[in-house]
């Protein structure tokens, strides 16, 4: 039996297919203006056997086509349970919202926190600070620079921050400290938010900015511990549905 998970993120719709709690196909959309068209053309690509949405617009599945949903804190926690078994805590930035999440021996969520109020810390954030930058944001990563680390960004709030991106480069900071100190930004947001839950180990980073080096090597720096990425850390949620969805056929 395959069973798939779809996740309406707000930059990306992924699309995951299993096979014996095993991924066997992998799709990725740009959400677009038009979400739900999006995700009906990928579900043309393939038609599972039982199918869970997840993600902000899951809703949009569940109310036009009839699917079932899950939160994208179950999906995820599942996904990164899966494929680390020993998962105990669960760091997930994407687009539009930050989540940290806890969980037990058994891989039950005990307690999560949230930043879904503002762009801040996001992948949104990333984006536009990469822009008022001039780099690309896949690039952003690897283009900061420790030689002056005492560069800080005080505000978390996106226009702020912006601002004072364009006044550091007037003062003729270079951009790849700047970019340092955005990223240590992001972390420092991140370990406010983990401050509230009990952090244990293995670490689980997801989200498409895990494949941010400079916020993981962040990440560990503060943590003091490793922090393991899946090699897709964007389709984890999509996973976590799915698996949930073989769970459910099989009930």
């Amino acid at each position: 039996m395959k069973t798939g998970g779809i996740d309406i993120g707000s930059r990306y719709i992924k699309y995951v297919i299993v096979e014996d709690n095993y991924p066997v196909a992998f799709y990725r959309e740009e959400t677009s203006v038009k979400p739900l068209e999006v995700c009906k053309n990928l579900l043309k690509l393939y038609k599972p056997d039982k199918l869970l949405a997840t993600g902000y617009g899951r809703h949009l599945l569940e109310i036009h086509e009839g699917i079932d949903t899950i939160t994208e804190i179950k999906a995820v926690a599942r996904g990164a349970r899966e494929m680390y078994p020993y998962c105990r805590t669960v760091i997930d930035i994407g687009g539009q919202d930050t989540k940290v999440i806890s969980l037990n021996e058994k891989g039950a969520v005990t307690g999560f926190e949230m930043n879904d109020k503002c762009a801040a810390g996001t992948g949104k954030f990333l984006e536009i600070m990469a822009k008022s930058l001039g780099f690309n944001v896949e690039d952003f990563g690897f283009r900061c620079r420790t030689q002056n680390s005492s560069i800080t960004i005080n505000s978390m709030c996106t226009v702020f921050a912006e601002s004072e991106v364009i006044s550091l480069v007037a003062k003729g900071v270079e951009k790849e400290d700047i970019a340092f100190a955005i990223h240590k930004s992001i972390i420092n947001r991140v370990i406010s938010l983990m401050k509230r839950i009990e952090i244990k180990d293995d670490v689980i980073f997801a989200g498409g900015c895990a494949l941010n080096p400079c916020l993981k090597n962040l990440l560990e720096e503060r943590l003091q511990r490793p922090v393991y990425i899946y090699e897709k850390p964007d389709m984890l949620t999509a996973f976590g549905a799915a698996i949930y969805a073989n769970q459910r056929s099989s009930i």
